[in-house]
C-alpha cells in the first residue's frame, strides 16, 4: 500500500459504492491489478473507507432522513437482517468470500443478467415499477433487508441487491436508488465499526497506515458525492440495462484474466 494506491482505491470505493456494480468486487479487482496483497490491513482499509461514502449520503440527504420518521423506522427494519447475517458469517466473508474470484465473477454475472431480464419485463409491461418509499410496509422493509444481506457475497452489490429487491416489489428506480443510499448509512457504519473493533490496533496504526486510511476516506467522500448525484440523474432518463451489461462484461474479464 502507498499513497497512490489509497487514492485509487478511495476513488473506486466512492464511485462504485452507490452504483449497482459492487464496490467490494471493484476494490478486490483493483487491488489485484495494483498487486496489493490481501493482508489484514488491506481488508480493513476496504471496509473503513466506506465511511467516506456514508458521510456523502448524510451530507446530501440529512434533511430527507430527519423529516421522515417512517423512513427511519423502515431503514432500521431493513438493517436488522443484514446485521444478523454479517455477524454470523463475518469470518467466512473475510476469509473465504473475499478470496474467490470465481465467486465474484459469478455474482457479477447473475445480478447483471437479472437487471437485463427485469428491464425487458418492465419494457414489455409484464411488471410495474410505480411505488414510492412512502408506501413501503414493515414486511417489505424486512424483505429488502434480506435482499441486502445477499451482498455479503462480493460481486452481488449492496446497492444492486436493494434496488433489484425493490424493483421486484414494484418500487420505481429512483425511489429504490434513494432507499439504497439511506440504508447504506447504518449498514456501512456498522460494518466499519465492527471491523475496527475486530482488527488489532497495531495493524491499523503501524507506519503510514493511518495516512493511507485518511486519504482513502476523503477521496471516497468526494467521489461518492459526485456518483450519487449522477446516478439519480441517470435513472431519470435511462434503465439499469446498461449496468447489467457492464456487470456481465466485468464478470467475463474477472473470470478470464484474474
Amino acid at each position: 500500500m502507498n499513497i497512490f494506491n489509497s487514492l485509487i482505491l478511495g476513488l473506486v470505493e466512492g464511485i462504485t459504492e452507490f452504483l449497482p456494480i459492487s464496490s467490494t468486487a471493484h476494490l478486490i479487482i483493483s487491488s489485484k491489478l495494483l498487486n496489493i496483497p490481501q493482508t489484514e490491513f488491506q481488508k480493513f482499509f476496504e471496509v473503513f473507507i466506506q465511511s467516506g461514502a456514508i458521510l456523502a449520503v448524510v451530507v446530501i440527504y440529512w434533511k430527507v432522513i430527519l423529516r421522515n420518521r417512517n423512513l427511519i423506522i423502515n431503514i432500521i427494519l431493513s438493517f436488522i437482517p443484514t446485521a444478523v447475517v454479517g455477524l454470523l458469517l463475518h469470518k467466512i466473508i473475510k476469509g473465504v468470500f473475499f478470496e474467490s474470484f470465481t465467486l465474484i465473477a459469478t455474482s457479477l454475472f447473475i445480478i447483471g443478467l437479472l437487471f437485463i431480464v427485469y428491464e425487458y419485463l418492465l419494457k414489455n409491461k409484464y411488471v410495474k415499477a410505480e411505488k414510492k418509499i412512502i408506501q413501503m410496509t414493515i414486511i417489505q422493509a424486512l424483505l429488502i433487508g434480506v435482499g441486502q444481506s445477499l451482498a455479503v457475497v462480493p460481486g452481488v452489490s449492496r446497492a444492486g441487491a436493494v434496488i433489484l429487491t425493490m424493483l421486484i416489489m414494484g418500487f420505481n428506480r429512483e425511489e429504490s436508488a434513494l432507499y439504497s443510499f439511506v440504508l447504506a448509512v447504518p449498514t456501512l457504519l456498522a460494518a466499519s465499526a465492527f471491523d475496527f473493533i475486530k482488527t488489532k490496533p497495531e495493524i491499523i496504526f503501524t507506519g503510514n497506515n493511518p495516512l493511507f486510511l485518511m486519504i482513502g476516506l476523503i477521496t471516497s467522500f468526494f467521489s461518492a458525492m459526485i456518483a450519487i448525484k449522477w446516478f439519480i440523474k441517470f435513472l431519470q432518463k435511462n434503465t439499469l440495462t446498461y449496468f447489467g451489461i457492464y456487470r456481465i462484461a466485468l464478470s467475463i474479464f474477472t473470470y478470464l484474466v484474474l
